[in-house]
């Protein structure tokens, strides 16, 4: 089974997991290793209904806990220490001292912001055209991939695609073209890997993110490494669609995926 390399437990804000049900749900599908993931976003909104901050992460609590499951389930799972950091250009340095100071295994860099507001909360991109949005968050992944590129795996490239007017029902990758393959390139030269992310299955839009065209397009501008994860906030999402994702990995050319240990890729074959 495929290691699932994106989960968010209770150290999310956006997750009530338990670290241990999502642990034994991955033991369950017969999985040897598994990378959590919780969510860091930096300068994120605050919530308008509470005023709080969100998507923050205890990080000396985290790696705690991260430690201590990771001995006590050592010899049924390898778990490795993961997040999912929020890109954002003027934050490169805050992003640069942070991880460089935590021994993480695997870095996720993920756009969840555009012009500071997340497409997830749909009222803020009212006035904006799914194409028009969707090519901002485009061009805006380039300019963050540009000005910070410390992490393994680029999350979810079209996330965007989630939170549209129409979803992904108008949705063709090569009107974005040009704006895709600018970060299909970056990739390749900063040596960062493409997450297939199931989380689009999960959200029906019919394919993971990115759309299965952006995963061939990777492997023929001599992309590589390719990272999977479900993006499961709770138990039964872990693993999601997975098969799946390892079909559309094998239609594409690809061999192999990765895993990253202390931040180095393990070439693992499908």
């Amino acid at each position: 089974m495929i290691a699932d390399c994106h989960m968010h437990t209770s150290f999310s804000t956006d997750s009530k997991a338990c670290p241990e049900e999502m642990i034994e749900r991955a033991i369950a599908l017969g999985m040897k290793e598994i990378c959590i993931t919780d969510h860091y976003d930096m300068d994120y909104p605050r919530n308008p209904r509470t005023g709080e901050e969100e998507f923050q992460l205890d990080t000396p609590a985290y790696q705690a806990k991260i430690r201590e499951l990771q001995e006590r389930y050592r010899d049924r799972i390898q778990i490795r220490f993961g997040v999912e950091l929020g890109l954002q250009a003027h934050l490169k340095g805050q992003m640069e001292e942070y991880v460089r100071r935590w021994p993480f295994d695997f870095v996720i860099g993920s756009m969840h912001l555009l012009n500071g507001k997340d497409p997830y909360d749909c009222e803020s991109f009212q006035d904006m055209e799914d194409r028009e949005m969707y090519r901002a968050y485009f061009r805006a992944t380039s300019e963050n991939l540009r000005a910070f590129h410390e992490f393994q795996t680029l999350g979810h490239l079209d996330y965007v695609v989630r939170y549209g007017k129409s979803k992904g029902a108008e949705y063709r990758c090569g009107e974005y073209r040009d704006e895709i393959d600018e970060i299909l390139k970056l990739l390749v030269e900063y040596q960062i890997a493409l997450e297939v992310n199931t989380g689009g299955l999960k959200y029906g839009l019919g394919f993971p993110n990115p759309h299965p065209e952006i995963i061939r397009r990777y492997r023929e501008l001599g992309g590589e490494m390719v990272t999977v994860g479900s993006d499961a906030h709770e138990p039964r999402h872990v693993g999601f669609g997975f098969d799946t994702a390892a079909e559309l990995l094998r239609e594409a050319g690809f061999q192999y995926y990765t895993q990253f240990t202390d931040k180095k890729p393990v070439f693992v074959k499908l």
